[in-house]
């Protein structure tokens, strides 16, 4: 029995008459380019479903100069990186924001040298539309990488040492103050801090918020111990504090992570949470519902920030305006302070 012959593919033309639409209209509707009506990129989008029209993604890169692949790089190069619920939280939020377009993504592990130099080759051969950019530390090597390329760019989180010209970022100094201030409200006066890594803007603005709070209360910062964002390095911070400030009576914790670290050193010294020592935490990871007691946490919507980068990103390699944005926080009040 012979089989049967391949289904034609449907014609751009088609999709035009279809559509009503002129075939340059079609075709810019179809490659998402700028000043499209709503309306007619409607028509179009409508055609090519009912019509099954797949696009010649050569000849669509050939035309707009466009590989259809965005890129999200990160300083950093265990793979385990990205199951951080921290960081699987962005990766919903850039997922959720690419889905309605026909851009894909490449995650781009770029701390060592060898990542590096991936990176800057995938840039410089314009295998990307454009690039995200998260967890940099001082003078990273990636904000030179990138600036050269001169393609978009969008920093989830601002650099240490500049201001790039787009970027999403949390109220992390207003966080942390807010944090500090509602142990205050307690009555705590000797609160201490587990810091984020210094070197990052995000470890160094939540202490700046912490130390603020602690100043326009007339209260001297009680004592600071560096972790590194994880449980363990939590701990052992925890434990840092307990030896050099055996008094305290609060921790600001810079994440969530670091702040269950903290609950369990403190529940092994047989402190209580609250009653002697009470604990906020950072970000509102699903963890900070586990612990023992529950953390108390401020809030920042980790997808939303994932997602408005990418949409940033969209915008830019569509060469529309935008400007950059600040995601607020709150505190979410647990049973830890």
């Amino acid at each position: 029995m012979a089989a049967d012959p391949p289904r034609r593919q449907p014609t751009l033309d088609e999709v035009a008459e279809r559509a009503g639409v002129s075939r340059s209209a079609a075709s810019r509707a179809i490659n998402q380019a700028p000043h499209v009506s709503r309306a007619t990129r409607a028509a179009v989008e409508r055609a090519v479903k009912e019509l099954g029209y797949q696009p010649n993604r050569t000849a669509r890169a050939l035309a707009t100069q466009q590989t259809g692949i965005v890129a999200l790089a990160v300083s950093h190069d265990a793979p385990e990186l990205f199951a951080d619920p921290f960081f699987a939280q962005v990766i919903v939020g850039v997922s959720a924001a690419l889905e309605d377009t026909e851009l894909h993504l490449v995650l781009c592990l770029a701390s060592s040298g060898r990542g590096q130099t991936r990176l800057t080759n995938l840039l410089r051969t314009r295998g990307v539309d454009g690039i995200m950019l998260m967890a940099l530390r001082g003078d990273d090597p990636l904000t030179r990488i990138v600036r050269q390329a001169g393609l978009p760019a969008v920093y989830g989180g601002r650099p240490l040492n500049f201001e790039p010209q787009w970027y999403v970022d949390s109220d992390n100094v207003g966080g942390a103050r807010l944090a500090t201030e509602h142990l205050i409200g307690l009555g705590r006066t000797r609160i201490v801090t587990i810091s984020g890594q210094t070197g990052t803007e995000v470890g160094e603005a939540r202490y700046r918020g912490y130390r603020e709070a602690m100043i326009m209360a007339g209260l001297i910062p009680y004592g600071m111990a560096e972790g590194d964002f994880t449980e363990a390095g939590g701990a052992a911070a925890m434990k840092t504090l307990l030896d050099s400030h055996p008094d305290l009576d609060a921790v600001v914790a810079a994440n969530d992570n670091m702040a269950a670290g903290a609950l369990r050193v403190l529940a092994e010294s047989g402190r209580s949470v609250p009653a002697d020592v009470a604990v906020v935490g950072f970000d509102d990871l699903d963890v900070a519902e586990r612990t023992q007691p529950p953390l108390t946490t401020v809030h920042q919507s980790i997808q939303a920030l994932g997602k408005e980068m990418t949409r940033m990103l969209i915008d830019l390699i569509a060469g529309r305006e935008r400007t950059s944005l600040i995601l607020p926080t709150r505190l979410v009040v647990r049973d830890s302070a």
